[in-house]
């Protein structure tokens, strides 16, 4: 899963330290930061993680490939796919 303190600081770059659910710049003023804009982003990604989490490990996905064949890949990782759609 994302977590809420790698979307401030992606969304905020002004911000180095985060404590609790404040923010503060590299001076240790406190920044101020939009919450739903982090909520809005973690909404429209978490497909990523959780299609992450259930994705065959790398190694798994090439011993299938070697011994199945690319039709067989394909279908392993579509079952993830359509189970996380893109939002």
């Amino acid at each position: 899963m994302i977590d809420n303190n790698t979307i401030i600081l992606k969304l905020n770059p002004s911000v180095v330290t985060i404590r609790g659910d404040e923010a503060f710049d590299v001076n240790g003023d406190k920044v101020n930061y939009d919450k739903a804009a982090v909520q809005a982003y973690m909404d429209t990604n978490e497909y990523k993680s959780k299609r992450a989490a259930e994705y065959p490990s790398i190694a798994d996905q090439l011993d299938t490939l070697y011994h199945s064949g690319l039709d067989a890949w394909k279908a392993q990782i579509k079952t993830v796919k359509d189970k996380y759609p893109k939002v």
